[in-house]
This record gives C-alpha cells, sequence and structure tokens, in this order.
C-alpha cells in the first residue's frame, strides 16, 4: 500500500545535510540548480535494494542527459554504505540517515517507524528546490525507473507543476 505521508509535488524538499559513503558531508542545498533524483532505500544488502541501485547506477549516463544528479539515502551507517557501494561499484553517494536514525526520512514521510527502515521511495527536485514528482513503491518491488526519466522529461520541458503520478 502507498505510504500517504509522502510528501507531494509542489512541496520545498527538506534541506539535510549527511555523511555519505565516501565520508564526506553532502547537503542537498548544494545540489540545488539542476534536477535532483532522492532515492531512499529500506537496507544496503538486501536483494531488492541491489537491483534497484545497480539500476540507477547503469542509468547514470541517462540521468546526466537531464544534467540530474542521485542521492541514495537508507538508515545504514555510513560505514555499511562505504563497502556496499563498493562492492556494488556504484558511482554516487550513498547517504547515512543514521544518527539520529531516519530523521531525513521521517522529514519526507517515508520513515517506517515500526520496522526502523526508510519506505522504498523516489523524488525527483527540480533545480527550484520544489519536489516535482514523488512515488512510494511497495517495500518489496522495485521501482524501476520510468517514473524518474518521466519527470525529469516533465522538467526538461518546463512543465514541472503538471508532473504527477
Amino acid at each position: 500500500m502507498a505510504n500517504t505521508r509522502i510528501l507531494k509535488p509542489g512541496k520545498i524538499a527538506p534541506h539535510f545535510t549527511l555523511e555519505s559513503s565516501d565520508r564526506k558531508r553532502i547537503s542537498l542545498k548544494s545540489y540545488f540548480g539542476k534536477p535532483i533524483i532522492l532515492v531512499f532505500y529500506p537496507a544496503d544488502w538486501s536483494t531488492v535494494c541491489k537491483g534497484q541501485l545497480s539500476l540507477y547506477n547503469e542509468l547514470l549516463p541517462e540521468f546526466k542527459k537531464y544534467n540530474a544528479e542521485i542521492l541514495a539515502i537508507s538508515v545504514d551507517s555510513a560505514n555499511s554504505h562505504a563497502e556496499f557501494a563498493k562492492q556494488r561499484n556504484l558511482r554516487f553517494p550513498l547517504l547515512a540517515d543514521f544518527q539520529p536514525k531516519g530523521e531525513v526520512a521521517k522529514k519526507y514521510g517515508v520513515y517506517r517507524v515500526k520496522d526502523g527502515i526508510t519506505e522504498r521511495a523516489l523524488f525527483v527536485i527540480g533545480a527550484d528546490g520544489k519536489i516535482a514528482w514523488s512515488y512510494c513503491s511497495p517495500i518489496g518491488i522495485n521501482p524501476g525507473a520510468e517514473g524518474i526519466i518521466y519527470a525529469l522529461q516533465k522538467l526538461a520541458a518546463g512543465k514541472q507543476k503538471k508532473v504527477v503520478r
């Protein structure tokens, strides 16, 4: 069932600064000015997450056509992210929403308190810092990239406010 608390298009994306898989502090605001793909995923080592993040890694050239950057967030530690990114050869930052656990996911309405993990949720944020598109997938299903590409196409066409899924 879809998460009804997920932030909807038109809202300003909540700011955050988190530690990345390469031990840097990354702030969302530093990416404003270009489209941002924000991926919340439950856990580094799960089968579905491996497939989902590997797909996005393969699609980096497609995302770059839209000048988009991708950031992925889970409640795993930066150490876990570093090993996972190395093993999967991921070429985008994995951010640790680790302490306090799930703080950023809560701001986006995608933290599963009972399970202590995030939903499998996607956001496309426009250059203006507003959410252009959001989607919460069933946790056991890889949402793919079709919605992301669609949202990026709409942003590129200047139709950011009309992106709905």
